[in-house]
């Protein structure tokens, strides 16, 4: 799937959310448990409920791998079961990898071929190696930490390069920018950043962004369009707790439905705001 193609998705069903698949085992309703494969159960729900406001799921691994052997096999089904049911759905592996070259082939091999995603996360501060092996895939995506959404994100991405002044992470973006194109490098930035979209913007007008932090962590989602969208719109705005856990009765898919559903029509307004 390239930008055109993701973008069309966009225009066809009025929204750009992606849907967190962060998928507690400790969080989803009781009555799964005693399913075979509960958090598979969980995820086929969700999905059955929210494909029709969605253009992408992301499933977090952590809560996957946290369960070993089993939590693999959940993944391993879920993206399956979306890629069969849901194939225009854009599937990213949150998974925030980053290492040397020969490592970041196997990692490449292991979500681009083993589990078929369109996209992964990637930490990129070891330098170039750790996301060159994931473009030579295509129609897959690398998508690239640049400013995060969590509390200490400032440690590092916000300190200033003594050599030109520039934001480190503004130094991640313009470097990185030159590895990939707009049809296979994304980046990952914080929806409570959404008054930096603009500068973001400024370094990289044409490429999608990924924005985490809409819903449980406060993020605005009108500020988000107000300040990233671009004329391809150029935004997947992720939203997790707050459509999965809407409810954690037997009713938690029509809760999620719905949650989506409203997430969406704010979108659509958004959109036609900005004409598209």
């Amino acid at each position: 799937m390239n930008a055109q193609q993701l973008f069309e998705q966009i225009q066809a069903k009025r929204s750009f959310l992606c849907v967190g698949l962060d998928s507690d085992i400790t969080k989803i309703p009781q009555h799964l448990l005693s399913t075979e494969d509960p958090i598979f159960e969980f995820n086929k729900a969700i999905v059955d409920a929210t494909a029709e406001y969605a253009v992408s799921y992301k499933p977090n691994l952590a809560f996957y791998e946290s369960l070993g052997v089993a939590g693999w096999i959940s993944l391993h089904k879920t993206v399956r079961y979306i890629r069969e049911r849901y194939p225009s759905q854009f599937i990213i592996a949150d998974a925030k990898r980053g290492d040397i070259g020969n490592t970041s082939e196997m990692y490449a091999k292991a979500f681009f071929e083993g589990f078929d995603f369109d996209a992964v996360t990637l930490a990129p501060y070891m330098g170039s190696d750790t996301v060159t092996p994931f473009l030579k895939y295509e129609g897959k995506w690398s998508i690239i930490l640049a400013l995060t959404s969590n509390k200490s994100a400032a440690d590092f991405q916000l300190l200033e390069d003594a050599a030109n002044g520039k934001k480190i992470y503004e130094d991640v973006i313009t470097t990185s920018a030159q590895w990939g194109t707009t049809d296979n490098t994304m980046y990952v930035v914080g929806a409570t950043k959404a008054e930096m979209l603009g500068d973001v913007r400024q370094l990289i007008p044409n490429h999608f962004l990924l924005v985490p932090g809409v819903g449980a962590q406060g993020g605005s989602l009108s500020e988000v369009a107000k300040h990233g969208m671009n004329s391809q719109c150029g935004l997947l705005v992720n939203s997790s707790r707050a459509i999965i856990y809407a409810d954690t009765t037997e009713n938690f898919a029509a809760a999620a439905a719905k949650a989506a559903r409203e997430v969406r029509d704010e979108m659509d307004i958004l959109l036609k705001e900005k004409g598209l």
